[in-house]
């Protein structure tokens, strides 16, 4: 039996690699066979496609054609875990480089290293490390920028980059000036198409933005998430969309800040449901009996907040709700991936959109052109579809319990856009549209009432309709202030209780 290469030992399990695995393996050795020092690769794959798997198989392969060590960097302690049990299976003698890890006077014994990338940034500016014979480096979830800071010690390495979304996490620092070229792997229809990852299902609930601000980091602030997340009529709408589509299921729910998180789980508390809430607060033994109870309760709920958007591997979660926006395509497929893993016993899963995400990236499992964004992120990013005209497509449809209300009435929609083009044709004031809409809406109460207190009261649920047809309205006429649309409508329901005076007069 041929003795292993130092620094190998047998596979603990007998990974066996799916086709695609080793196409992409195999050109990537191509690239290191062309280019086999100084030369920064990227590699593109989607959450759930085995990426720990494959770039294992490469250390493995590497050393033992190469006969020289590897670097592993990671940007979160938890997956530095991940990587070295995975390394393990695949026979690859390890060392983690932590915190408690101040030298390295035994590193002859080891071909590969797995390091948080402060910890090893430290280290090395300290001096207090020697890295040796260091001929690859391979950097896990490569869009974050901090990597970008340890370039300069591996020079002379191949480095190669390892992502699902390759757009840097900075618009300001493009990942093309820090890789020479993209090689992206096979797609999530295809993974779908094959059986590798579970088929998603988005549902959509339309969501005004227009209060969100945006941050220095280019996606929308913790501060203004809140303020509109956490309002009753937000999370009235969370647990409508849970009841609807998800309800019995279990599900995971990302948020956007830990105030918006509590006032889920307390909503869902009220509810009757049993939930759990998780933030980057909770210390490690909380954070592990919560994660063993999500594992074991098939109908659970877990509220988060960002802590679980990597690293984190709960193949039976049935339902991801997205109860936040971002502006962040990353941030988008790591949420939705969480969900995308399969099992015997799964093979779909569902996507509950509470940020409009959906419309301004597209389906999840929609084809992605990675290389135009890789090489023009620019031009991405000035073509991403703004929230006013997400905003602009909304359609208000009437719940069916407030439908009932208006029984007495054949037809309740109104449309707004119709009637602004008719003013045109017919040279008449834009100002008929509404005074119409505001006829309708009076007949509506009008017919569905016994007198003037009844048909007043049936106007406060006519509130999103009127919202909805003063937003549109305003788009008509291109007049869309905040400060405008409040104040048309305030007269817009001054006006409607004058006409429901006016008829039972």
């Amino acid at each position: 039996m041929r003795e292993k290469p130092f620094g190998l030992k047998e596979k603990k399990v007998d990974r066996k690699l799916y086709d695609y695995q080793q196409i992409d393996i195999d050109k990537i050795f191509k690239r290191l066979d062309e280019h086999p020092g100084n030369y920064n690769l990227l590699y593109q794959l989607p959450t759930g496609g085995g990426k720990t798997v494959i770039f294992s198989e490469i250390v493995r392969r590497y050393i033992e054609t190469q006969q020289k060590k590897v670097v592993i960097l990671t940007h979160r302690i938890e997956l530095c875990g991940q990587t070295s049990r995975m390394l393990d299976d695949f026979g690859v003698t390890n060392m983690v480089i932590n915190s408690n890890v101040k030298e390295l006077d035994e590193q002859y014994n080891y071909m590969c290293f797995v390091a948080m990338v402060e910890t090893l940034n430290n280290r090395l500016n300290d001096e207090k490390l020697e890295l040796d014979d260091i001929g690859m480096v391979i950097i896990d979830e490569a869009h974050y920028n901090s990597f970008r800071k340890l370039f300069k010690f591996f020079e002379k390495c191949f480095i190669l980059g390892v992502t699902a979304t390759p757009l840097s996490s900075n618009m300001k620092l493009p990942m093309k000036d820090n890789y020479r070229e993209l090689i992206v792997g096979d797609t999530i229809p295809s993974l779908i198409n094959r059986g590798f990852l579970a088929k998603g299902t988005t549902y959509t609930y339309d969501v005004g933005l227009g209060a969100l601000k945006i941050g220095m980091n280019g996606d929308y602030t913790v501060k203004s998430s809140e303020e509109l997340y956490s309002n009753n009529l937000m999370q009235d709408k969370l647990l409508h969309a849970y009841e609807e589509r998800s309800k019995g299921k279990k599900t995971l729910i990302f948020n956007n800040g830990i105030n918006t998180s509590l006032e889920v789980y307390e909503t869902f508390i009220r509810a009757g449901y049993d939930i759990r809430h998780l933030d980057n607060t909770n210390n490690k033994k909380d954070r592990k009996e919560i994660l063993q109870w999500f594992k074991n309760t098939p109908d659970a709920i877990l509220s988060s907040v960002g802590i679980l958007t990597t690293g984190f591997d709960e193949p039976s979660v049935e339902t991801v709700i997205l109860n936040r926006a971002t502006k962040s395509i990353t941030l988008y497929f790591q949420m939705i991936g969480r969900g995308s893993r399969i099992l015997p016993s799964k093979s779909t899963f569902s996507i509950i959109d509470l940020g409009n995400n959906a419309a301004r990236f597209g389906l999840w499992n929609e084809d992605i052109d990675w290389q135009t964004i890789f090489r023009s992120p620019d031009f991405y990013y000035e073509n991403l579809i703004s929230d006013e005209e997400i905003e602009r497509n909304f359609k208000y449809v009437m719940p069916p319990e407030v439908r009932a209300e208006f029984a007495n009435t054949e037809n309740v929609e109104f449309d707004i856009e119709e009637e602004y083009s008719l003013t045109k044709i017919r040279n008449t004031r834009s100002k008929l549209v509404l005074e119409k809409s505001v006829e309708q809406h009076a007949q509506m109460c009008f017919e569905n009432s016994e007198d003037v207190f009844d048909a007043r009261m049936l106007i406060k649920l006519l509130n999103a309709d009127i919202t909805s047809r003063v937003k549109r309205y305003s788009y008509c006429i291109s007049k869309n202030t905040k400060n405008y649309k409040d104040w048309l409508e305030e007269d817009y329901k001054r006006q409607l209780r004058a006409s429901i005076n006016q008829k039972f007069n």
